[in-house]
């Protein structure tokens, strides 16, 4: 069985930083990529960053050049580092594993149940 356990979260001040952590614990083969979403209340979950096994990053558009993704793939673990936060930051934010091969040939996404994220003064 494949879990995600997602860390670091927490109130962080306008301007703060704060460091994501994920694991993925199980039988596992490979990870094609490892994401981070987020979703703040009202609004649709949408892309903070992905990074693929082939070392291709993808940021989105409010997240490039204050956030950074990377990847422990000996550890099966993912991190994003947020700096200069903002309030609009505010959401929980969850980790993806895509395409994880558990049995050859068979390929499935796995989702975290998230980590609280809170901007504010």
């Amino acid at each position: 069985q494949v879990q995600l356990v997602e860390s670091g979260g927490g109130l962080v001040q306008p301007g703060g930083s704060l460091t994501l952590s994920c694991v993925v614990s199980g039988s596992i083969f490979s990870i094609y990529a490892m994401n981070w979403y987020r979703q703040a209340p009202g609004n649709e979950r949408e892309l903070v960053a992905r990074a693929t096994n082939a070392g291709e990053v993808t940021y989105g558009e409010s997240m490039k050049g204050r956030f950074t993704i990377s990847r422990d793939n000996a550890k099966n673990m993912a991190y994003l580092q947020m700096n200069s936060l903002k309030p609009e930051d505010t959401a929980v934010y969850y980790c993806k594993a895509e395409n994880v091969m558990v049995i050859p040939g068979t390929l499935f996404d796995y989702w975290g149940q998230g980590t609280q994220v809170t901007v504010s003064a």
